[in-house]
């Protein structure tokens, strides 16, 4: 389905999945965006979303990239604006999280972990805040980073070091494209245990519950409202938002913690 060229647009990546990103673009598409659903590697997941939201009316297309291939990124924008014309909203879900105690990790580990977390944002992030710069009404990019990275924990370095450059990277595409575009924001959201990992146990699940000074998790709804509180906002740029129920300021015992959306 076509969307009107005056509905607005959001294209959320890493939202092929029943994952966080996914949450997040069907509450977009709840307030009326027409839809760009990339996926890396998930088409039948992406295919099933994209027929759910056209079976409602909504106007939504999938995008498959590789984030970290700068040809593939500019497949999938060339694909947005032939598809809807125009973009209005960012969101970076895609990420890879990868256990590797630092004994083992490689330099293709760091490697892998940069091109998909740091340099995919990246790449999605200036390549739609160009588009915006030649619209009138700017747009939104919200970059996904992690609460751990202000308090990392053991067998991640590889995933941490790529996903601690995402609040510079969030603060420099901010300045750069606002001199482009007064009304192009770009923010960053740190998510917390919002989603549990399909093979968690019942015992870590309640960790992750008892690691927040909220006592709950597996609430993936409250990054969709972030999203939508920083798409809202005129007044906010460059910041980055801990949606993580406490977490990093809690240093309650937990063995286990939250896996990236």
């Amino acid at each position: 389905m076509n969307a009107n060229r005056q509905t607005k647009v959001a294209l959320i990546t890493g939202s092929g999945r029943r994952r966080v990103g996914n949450v997040v673009a069907q509450e977009l598409a709840r307030r009326g965006y027409a839809i760009g659903l990339h996926y890396h590697t998930s088409a039948s997941a992406a295919e099933a979303t994209v027929a759910e939201m056209a079976a409602r009316g909504t106007a939504c297309a999938g995008f498959q990239a590789d984030v970290g291939d700068e040809a593939a990124v500019d497949r999938m924008f060339d694909g947005v604006l032939a598809q809807f014309g125009r973009l209005d909203v960012l969101v970076t879900t895609a990420s890879i999280w990868e256990t590797i105690p630092l004994e083992q990790v490689t330099a293709d580990d760091l490697r892998r972990n940069f091109e998909a977390n740091t340099l995919g944002t990246f790449l999605c992030a200036r390549r739609a805040g160009l588009i915006m710069a030649g619209q009138t009404e700017g747009g939104s990019i919200i970059t996904i980073g992690d609460w751990a990275i202000e308090r990392p924990y053991r067998d991640h370095s590889a995933y941490f070091v790529s996903k601690g450059a995402i609040p510079t990277l969030t603060r420099v595409l901010a300045v750069e494209l606002a001199h482009r575009n007064p009304k192009i924001r770009v923010n960053c959201i740190h998510p917390g245990p919002v989603m549990f990992p399909p093979d968690a146990s019942a015992a870590e699940r309640q960790e992750m519950i008892e690691s927040t000074l909220v006592q709950t998790a597996d609430n993936p709804e409250s990054i969709a409202q972030a999203v939508q509180f920083l798409i809202d906002n005129p007044f906010v740029t460059g910041v980055c938002l801990p949606v993580d129920g406490g977490r990093t300021i809690y240093a309650g015992e937990t063995r286990r913690r939250n896996r990236p959306i």
